[in-house]
């Protein structure tokens, strides 16, 4: 560990008017790098005095970043080829010539713990999605759009070809690459339904065989893999929830049995949480314990889970309805329901193939629909929308105070990627019911920001400059709502460039701010809008326009999303989206203006309006660069959005800010 990284490391923690020894602060970091869960406990302890959760968090995250060069199992440039090799001398004693690896874990979540990084471990790629195919001569790994450049940066690449998860899909790799009689192994707790079959599909036109494996290759040689997480469960209190986990067990029930149908089985943690309303810490970002349920239609729940991590309070709000069962019991309940001959609900886009497998394979009736919790849990309640712009409220504090801070220090120079990910995580954590932050911090300066995905460690931290572009893409959990916001700001002068195509994405920001569109039309329908201004101009960007966000739940949820994908899935009240055209130019600089929004039903219709109409709410709450926009290239309408968001900015922060802070968010709210 450089001395650097301890000094820094002892400066946050004298804030809190804590000190300890050099060799204590290694030990913690090296924990908190390599088991994350069990360093809280450490954490926690060590900062009794403080109690404050905030900086916790901000010392885990650091302790991630400060392992450079320590020779832990997670690194920040490409895994050993030992590894690989390894694992082609496990896939040859279980009589593999190929083996599908995703970046996932039996929960289907995008947040996995350290134990299921498989993907990471085996390559160095630590990006959120996706996929590694090995065969025993040559290996892939497929990522998305975000990832391209990313992916070539972590990952030794004469190991593993780069390819793009949407035009060159592993499915495509596979039929090319196997042959007649191959064996391609897949672990069934790791892919979906939909996502087996595909397997399939493409084994097929290669004449290969697909082998469902007991036990994962990846985990035969991986020796140092870390346990299973064992965070404390808490109860999600009504004040926030809106809603009783005993009312939505009775709706979800219902449902149910008007459908005819049994149980559902129940594998995506986030509806687990959201419909037994309790919370947890099992993996980075989201507050979530790791689990599996049955609901059954009498609204009764099996909960499958470790009840080392249930609390007293936890046990306490559970009732009578809610069974605690081992996690470990899981695959033996659903063969016990077919048994019974029961008609069981399962969701083949996020339950493993797993459980489709033991349903079937024991005689139960399965009906593929979609998690029953998916809709409810993405149309919040009015306690869940409240809490969330009450939450927006105290981010956009934070955030005010770091973009004033940031205008001063900035233009000194002296500041990197690193220093500005910590100095916001300071003005975050100081805010009322924060519990830690939604997704690790993007701050891309210069060039950085053209990563879409970038995550800014020792080796690539990047200097703050004059001229440059910085791009912060960043969010917090706290207990009444979840916030991601981005706003790329000009250090300095900004070229011409720079500031036409932030005003093109500008524009698209807008079209989707103010759009209002009949009941029944889906975000695929409205992406166009946000894109338009871009295509006119022979640009694009290769991200989707939108995403879900939870209540204090995952910052990226299902079903809702603004994309060029189809997406059938009608937009409704309640709904929590992003708002984040982009545009991205390779080795320069990066362009991102993310708002969250919210669905709601138009109380004024137009005369002669023959439909019902939607539209958005904007909730996030942050100046957008003024300095960046070319105000000519804006229409009338353009300008009167910006400058009514401004007015509602500063209305909003200004009375939670003093001094110097509130004198830069009135200058950065005047009219264009």
């Amino acid at each position: 560990m450089t001395s650097s990284a301890l000094s820094d490391l002892k400066a946050l923690l004298l804030d809190a008017d804590i000190r300890r020894e050099d060799a204590e602060l290694e030990s913690l970091l090296r924990g908190a790098a390599a088991a994350p869960d069990d360093a809280r406990d450490r954490w926690t302890e060590l900062l009794a005095p403080s109690a404050d959760p905030g900086l916790r968090d901000r010392l885990i995250n650091a302790g991630r970043r400060f392992m450079d060069g320590l020779g832990d199992s997670f690194t920040d440039g490409p895994a050993p080829a030992s590894r690989l090799e390894a694992l082609r001398e496990e896939m040859r004693r279980q009589g593999l010539d190929g083996l599908v690896i995703p970046r996932t874990d039996e929960y289907q979540g995008e947040y996995i713990p350290q134990k299921s990084e498989r993907v990471l471990w085996l390559t160095g790629f630590s990006g959120s999605a996706g996929t590694v195919v090995v065969g025993l001569d040559k290996a892939a790994i497929f990522v998305d759009g975000r990832y391209t450049l990313q992916v070539r940066d972590q990952v030794n690449i004469d190991l593993f070809e780069p390819r793009h998860l949407i035009e060159q899909p592993a499915t495509d790799w596979i039929a090319e690459t196997f042959k007649t009689g191959d064996r391609i192994g897949f672990d069934p707790w790791l892919h979906t339904q939909h996502g087996a079959g595909h397997l399939n599909i493409a084994a097929q036109k290669a004449g290969a065989v697909l082998i469902r494996v007991e036990n994962n290759p990846v985990d035969a040689v991986w020796a140092d893999r870390p346990a299973a997480p064992v965070a404390p469960v808490v109860p999600q209190e009504m004040r926030f929830a809106g809603e009783s986990a005993e009312d939505k067990r009775a709706r979800l029930g219902k449902a149910l049995t008007d459908k005819g149908i049994d149980a559902a089985a129940i594998t995506a943690t986030d509806s687990i949480a959201w419909l037994l309303n309790m919370r947890g810490a099992d993996v980075p970002n989201c507050p979530l314990p790791l689990s599996f349920a049955l609901l059954n239609a009498d609204a009764t729940v099996d909960w499958f889970i470790d009840d080392r991590k249930l609390t007293p309070d936890a046990r306490a709000a559970l009732g009578n309805g809610i069974v605690v069962r081992p996690e470990s019991e899981f695959a033996d309940a659903l063969a016990d329901l077919g048994r019974q001959g029961k008609v069981v609900q399962a969701d083949p886009a996020t339950a493993p193939c797993l459980v489709f497998d033991r349903l079937s394979q024991y005689g139960a009736k399965t009906v593929e629909a979609a998690d029953p919790c998916l809709l409810p849990k993405a149309c919040k309640n009015d306690v869940e929308i409240e809490g969330t712009r009450t939450a927006h409220k105290r981010d956009g504090a934070a955030l005010s105070r770091f973009l004033h801070w940031l205008s001063v220090e900035a233009p000194k120079g002296g500041q990197t990627e690193l220093s500005v990910i910590d100095r916001l995580a300071k003005f975050r954590a100081e805010g009322e019911h924060f519990r830690g932050f939604s997704f690790d911090t993007i701050a891309g300066a210069g060039p950085n920001g053209a990563v879409i995905h970038y995550r800014a460690v020792e080796r690539t931290n990047r200097k703050v400059e004059t001229g440059q572009l910085l791009l912060v893409d960043s969010g917090g959990q706290y207990l009444d709502g979840t916030t991601d916001v981005t706003r790329t700001m000009a250090v300095g002068t900004p070229a011409r460039e720079m500031m036409e195509r932030f005003t093109l994405v500008l524009k698209g920001h807008i079209a989707i701010a103010t759009a209002r569109f009949p009941v029944g039309v889906t975000g695929s329908q409205l992406d166009t809008l946000a894109r338009l201004p871009l295509w006119q101009a022979g640009l694009d960007f290769d991200h989707g326009t939108g995403h879900g966000v939870g209540s204090y739940l995952n910052v990226h949820e299902g079903p809702q999303r603004i994309a060029k994908a189809f997406n059938a899935v009608a937009l409704k009240p309640g709904m929590i989206l992003s708002n984040e055209p982009g545009y991205y130019k390779a080795g320069e600089y990066g362009i991102r203006i993310e708002n969250l929004v919210v669905v709601r039903a138009v109380e004024s219709a137009p005369d002669g309006a023959e439909r019902d109409l939607l539209e958005f709410e904007t909730i996030t709450l942050a100046p957008i660069d003024r300095t960046l926009i070319v105000v000519d290239m804006l229409t009338g309408p353009e300008r009167e959005w910006l400058n009514a968001y401004h007015v509602r900015v500063r209305d909003a922060i200004l009375p939670q800010l003093d001094g110097e802070a509130s004198d830069w968010l009135r200058q950065a709210t005047e009219p264009v």
